[in-house]
């Protein structure tokens, strides 16, 4: 199964006539300026506050306080690297993280209708654009990534839950930190997003995470449901490796083979 292409005709259009303004769609927005993506938000991926303040960079009263001083002229970006409250470098890799974050949702295959209102601007600035091609291109390779890993999307908002008695709270030894720190707050009620906010991480490396759990059997696959492809059951010998560091490889080789 090929993950599908990460593209709107109507993105396409407005880059073509560089466009400014606000590309609106069931799971969040892209903003433009000059037919380029400046910003991103969905309600899928953590904003850049979330990055920025959960992640120890900022307080959320130095966050309060450039919004409040510069949210109204869509300049808090500009506003904290000219008071020093963040490195202009780090600030950038930060807003592109965080833009990637949410176009990711904003331009999945079932995101809904598209629109766009003209002349809308974003509260926390144009420091930089990135090209639509570029934006499209990320998304995709992100979406191909995923499906490598374990090839079940149901996985990236359902909420997620350990399968084995005890998997949250400690889990085994081997996994990387990553891993470990998602399966700690894997509660069969938070999805990889909330995960991700609670961490202060982008939403994608929870879902990298969420699928390569998944894969070792650590967490529960959705089920089956009308008009999604059934993903490949482990049998009997593949389950009783599961805590093993070759586990993913050998249920993505189970994949391959079953298709076949």
């Amino acid at each position: 199964m090929s993950a599908p292409p990460a593209h709107s005709p109507m993105l396409a259009r407005l880059a073509e006539q560089r466009a400014t303004g606000v590309l609106l769609r069931d799971t969040g927005a892209l903003y433009l300026d000059g037919g380029a993506v400046v910003h991103a938000e969905s309600p899928a991926a953590p904003g850049i506050e979330v990055l920025l303040t959960a992640g120890g960079r900022l307080t959320p009263r130095q966050w309060r306080e450039a919004v409040d001083a510069a949210g109204a002229d869509c300049a808090t970006g500009r506003w904290l690297v000219e008071h020093r409250r963040i490195a202009a470098g780090e600030l950038e890799i930060s807003r592109l993280g965080a833009l990637h974050d949410a176009a990711y949702f904003v331009l999945a295959p079932a995101a809904g209708p598209t629109r766009f209102r003209h002349g809308v601007r974003h509260w926390f600035g144009s420091l930089g654009a990135v090209a639509v091609p570029a934006v499209e291109g990320e998304a995709l390779r992100r979406r191909r990534l995923l499906e490598t890993l374990w090839p079940h999307p149901a996985l990236d908002t359902a909420p997620v839950t350990p399968l084995r008695a005890g998997a949250a709270s400690a889990g085994p030894a081997h996994l990387p930190r990553g891993q470990a720190a998602v399966l700690a707050l894997a509660d069969g009620a938070r999805t990889p997003s909330a995960i991700a906010a609670l961490l202060g991480r982008p939403a994608f490396h929870a879902l990298v995470h969420v699928r390569r759990l998944a894969a070792l059997g650590l967490v529960e696959t959705p089920r089956h449901t009308p008009g999604q492809e059934q993903p490949a059951r482990a049998p009997a010998w593949l389950q009783s490796i599961g805590d093993t560091p070759d586990a993913a490889l050998l249920r993505r080789l189970l994949v391959a083979l079953e298709r076949l």
